[in-house]
């Protein structure tokens, strides 16, 4: 109350002359009087005069309410925001026509977004993106050691895919594993907190970058294309038990000439899996671009006789589209389905490349400022009336505040102590005993 009477006091001295405000409310009045003196026209005979009457109240301003903590943060001033009601709550955008292989038809060239399914998505691409920085961050301070993949800049494979199968449904990637961790359930939290190697990281601090896990995520897996026979075996396994489930096997352009994918492509087709194999083709296997390593760089055909899909991986909308169109091709009992995700990481292949030496900084930037994911989505909201930029800026400061607060709980959590080294090895719960490095060293697994 006495910071608004102080701010109302000085305006009017400021009209008034006055050089100080107003401490209290007699005094305030006082102000007020003399304002009204200041301002008030010149009198009138009193025939020329006419009832005085009430000035119009300007029309009120439509904002949402703020509670005392947000007047209070906007320094006594009253932040004036649209309603929910002056936005579209829902829009629908042209896409890039996907590449088809052995398809008659294809996805849409038109996908409806909702204002609730915008924001959500950019809530989830931008919380990867602040995540991965983080972790750059707490890479190059020597917190994270080892081996360390980000994620930014595919941020719309990870939203697309998941925004268009269920929950229930499997995934399975490689090791650059954070955004897919996170999409699938597990906090930044416990995802930093693993990257640190402690107690409270998803796999107890035990597993890393590479080894995450969630309810239907089978990691993060270190070996290249090791990943997708695994795939197809879950594949299978939807198939053996009938729940019209499907595993998303993800693999990278690097993994794409590997024999393991060959075969794993045959037994799904020969026994019609409900398997969507998606390559993830970043442009770059480590330092080699994809013309330098693989003779066809069509990976969408790579299956030969399953169909494939060629796909924008820079749009989310693009991205849920075609895994849609991919999802109900297997549910359908039509069998496996390829496809290639074009898109591009901001980084080099892991913390230990500088991502310079095989591709110009002018490439990155032109990515950035062209195709990126984030700012794609955003640009599309804004220009058809879907959000606001405050809300976009909002959630910003919503998220840096969460990244921010997982990363002090990722370097104050406790690391595991060494008799838990051997824990969880097998599911039962008999302890076994594990010899260490020496006959002498004995550890238990307790699971």
């Amino acid at each position: 109350m006495k910071n608004m009477l102080t701010i109302i006091s000085n305006a009017l001295c400021r009209i008034a002359g006055r050089n100080v405000g107003a401490q209290t409310v007699s005094e305030l009045l006082l102000d007020l009087s003399e304002y009204v003196n200041v301002t008030s026209p010149p009198a009138t005979p009193a025939s020329a005069q006419s009832p005085r009457q009430p000035p119009k109240p300007p029309p009120p301003p439509v904002c949402a309410p703020l509670d005392r903590d947000q007047a209070d943060s906007a320094g006594g001033r009253v932040a004036v925001s649209r309603s929910f009601a002056d936005f579209n709550s829902t829009a629908t955008f042209d896409i890039k026509k996907c590449d088809a292989h052995r398809l008659e038809e294809g996805p849409p060239l038109r996908a409806e977004l909702t204002r609730d399914q915008g924001l959500q998505y950019y809530r989830v691409m931008q919380t990867v993106r602040r995540m991965e920085l983080k972790a750059d961050q707490l890479y190059k301070q020597k917190i994270i050691r080892g081996f360390c993949h980000l994620y930014d800049g595919q941020e719309a494979c990870a939203v697309g895919i998941e925004a268009a199968i269920n929950p229930t449904d499997h995934l399975i990637t490689a090791y650059r594993a954070h955004g897919y961790t996170f999409t699938r359930g597990i906090s930044v939290k416990q995802i930093l907190a693993e990257l640190t190697g402690r107690r409270g990281g998803v796999a107890k601090g035990k597993g890393g970058s590479m080894h995450m896990y969630a309810p239907h995520f089978y990691g993060g897996n270190g070996i290249v294309g090791a990943q997708v026979p695994l795939g197809a075996g879950i594949a299978l396994a939807c198939q053996y038990q009938g729940n019209n489930q499907v595993c998303v096997t993800l693999y990278g352009d690097g993994a794409a000439n590997q024999g393991q994918l060959f075969e794993s492509f045959n037994m799904a087709a020969l026994w019609k899996l409900p398997c969507i194999f998606i390559c993830e083709n970043n442009k770059y296997g480590m330092g080699t671009s994809v013309e330098r390593a693989s003779a066809s760089t069509d990976y969408y055909k790579r299956g030969d006789y399953i169909p494939g899909l060629r796909v924008d991986g820079m749009d989310v909308l693009c991205v849920r589209e075609a895994t849609r169109f991919a999802a109900e091709h297997c549910r359908s009992g039509k069998g496996p389905i390829i496809m290639e995700l074009q898109t591009y990481r901001y980084h080099g292949h892991s913390m230990s490349d500088p991502g310079v030496s095989y591709r110009t900084r002018d490439e990155i930037q032109e990515v950035r400022s062209k195709s990126d994911p984030i700012t794609m989505l955003k640009e599309r909201m804004l220009s058809n009336n879907m959000a606001s930029v405050e809300e976009f800026k909002e959630i910003d400061v919503a998220i840096r505040k969460e990244v921010e607060e997982a990363a002090q709980y990722a370097t104050s959590d406790p690391e595991p102590p060494l008799d838990e080294l051997c824990n969880h090895i097998f599911s039962n719960d008999s302890p076994l005993e594990v010899r260490g490095v020496d006959p002498w060293a004995k550890l238990k697994s307790v699971s």
